[in-house]
């Protein structure tokens, strides 16, 4: 009888100490996010909500716009092939407009995963909000026995979970529009190639129906990559779930990534390490085969590996030409513009640059400190305005002292000529006369023009802040009218950023 007794006084011990144990654990993982940042859901919905809208009205804008192409190509080939016409455009219109239907019903009530192209912020944000939809609990006060959690913080958790799969609904939408868009491409281009006397028909409505295609595919990725783009309260909540075991386990499990490599459950553990073989094990085989093959084993050996490297370079190449793991597998013919699909905002360029000057015998040693804002109208030509503040130095070492010597307003143009050196032209506004006053400056009679041409390189830098360093050598062809008369040859240095 009293062996019983303590067996049950065992068991119940036991019990006590995994309860104990396990209520540790929550409440051990509801300290670590006892500071999480609920106001992350607010801004995730915003942020889903407007790339939601953005996608839609793009998408809608782009599926009419082919549908008219694709019915521009329809009414030339009908004049002079109509069967041929009938058959390659049968229900090409109610396809797109079933297609602008589905996009526009699509609340992403369906469940969908991630595809194309892997983007580790997108997988971890979406984990999150899994997460703690599944664990409401953490997101409470108080102790693991009697939680406090605020009814706002779920309907916030709960907005931006739903937002969140809507708008992943509609990405898989645009990715289904791009595979039917690029499979009518290929049915159009099938039958041009056969057709070669019809070029100068269909060779131009053709050709911007593609262009049209690439650009759309290239805004999906452009959303995409803003959704990956992580900001300071993003990876401050994700530095918090880190330190959740419970939440590294679950992204093991149900990540994107876990889906990609089909991870076993028991990943990770040493029990999956078993009947696998050894280091030493796989060293000694290879020993043995090289040892096989006689005196020319180990050479064969090696050949066989440098050749498997060259054709696995060979593969990386074509993949990196064919759209850099995005999925989009058809290059353009065209000369495209990476700017095209970006933002207004995303276009935006800033920088910074200072020239130093002499000025006449009167007025001491300036330094022109500029400030610039551009608007990148392709990769590598810009348009914009700037100002300038010409700071004084004094009259030479021994006579240092800071003086406001003028101000400038500018206005500018880089195109790209080869490489990295751009032409460079411009018309600026300066004030060239010493103030003390703001009120000072306002007698336009006493600004002069400056007109600039000239050439400028780009140095790209690894610095975070200063990406790209500009060297401009400039000619001011009005500087001979100027009074006082003005430098003609500038040197510039600057930064953008």
């Amino acid at each position: 009888m009293s062996q019983r007794i303590k067996i049950v006084c065992w068991a119940v011990a036991i019990l006590f100490c995994c309860t104990t144990c396990y209520s540790q654990s929550v409440d051990s993982a509801a300290n670590k996010l006892a500071n999480f940042p609920t106001k992350l859901f607010g801004k995730i919905q915003a942020k889903t909500a407007s790339l939601d809208q953005q996608l839609t009205k793009q998408t809608e804008k782009y599926l009419q716009r082919m549908a008219k192409r694709e019915e521009k190509l329809r009414k030339k080939l009908s004049a002079v092939d109509s069967n041929a016409a009938k058959n390659l455009f049968a229900g090409s219109a109610e396809r797109y407009a079933a297609l602008e239907q589905r996009l526009k019903s699509d609340t992403g009530s369906r469940a969908t995963g991630l595809s194309g192209e892997y983007r580790p912020f997108t997988d971890s944000l979406k984990g999150t909000l899994a997460f703690l939809k599944q664990n409401q609990q953490l997101l409470g006060t108080g102790s693991a026995a009697g939680k406090s959690i605020n009814p706002a913080t779920l309907t916030q958790l709960q907005g931006a979970s739903s937002q969140f799969q809507a708008l992943q609904a509609k990405l898989g939408d645009a990715d289904q529009i791009k595979a039917y868009v690029q499979q009518r491409n290929q049915q159009l281009s099938q039958y041009m190639s056969q057709h070669a006397n019809l070029e100068g028909l269909l060779g131009k409505p053709f050709a911007d129906l593609k262009q049209q295609s690439y650009y759309y595919s290239q805004q999906v990725n452009e959303y995409k990559e803003m959704l990956n783009d992580p900001d300071k309260l993003g990876k401050k909540a994700l530095s918090f779930l880190n330190q959740v075991p419970a939440f590294q386990t679950f992204m093991k499990n149900n990540s994107q990534l876990a889906s990609l490599f089909n991870l076993p459950p028991n990943y990770a553990s040493t029990t999956s390490l078993a009947g696998l073989q050894t280091r030493s094990q796989v060293s000694d085989l290879i020993q043995n085969q090289v040892a096989a093959g006689g005196a020319g084993g180990a050479s064969a050996l090696q050949s066989n590996m440098q050749s498997a490297d060259a054709q696995l370079d060979g593969f990386k190449d074509k993949l990196s030409k064919l759209g850099s793991g995005s999925g989009d597998v058809d290059m353009p013919d065209f000369k495209p513009n990476d700017q095209k699909t970006k933002t207004f905002w995303r276009r935006l360029e800033y920088g910074t640059n200072f020239q130093t000057t002499h000025n006449n015998y009167y007025f001491p040693t300036v330094t022109d400190l500029g400030f610039s804002l551009g608007y990148k109208l392709g990769h590598s030509n810009v348009v914009g305005v700037g100002a300038s503040y010409k700071l004084g130095w004094g009259n030479g070492v021994q006579h240092i002292a800071l003086s406001s010597q003028g101000m400038g307003l500018r206005s500018f143009l880089d195109i790209k000529i080869k490489n990295s050196f751009s032409a460079t032209g411009g018309f600026e506004y300066n004030y060239t006369t010493p103030f003390t006053s703001f009120q000072d400056i306002k007698q336009i009679d006493r600004w002069t023009k400056s007109g600039l041409i000239g050439i400028s390189k780009t140095v790209s830098t690894k610095s975070r802040v200063f990406k790209k360093t500009k060297l401009q050598l400039l000619w001011d062809f009005l500087s001979y009218e100027a009074v006082p008369k003005t430098q003609p040859i500038l040197f510039r240095l600057g930064y953008t950023f």
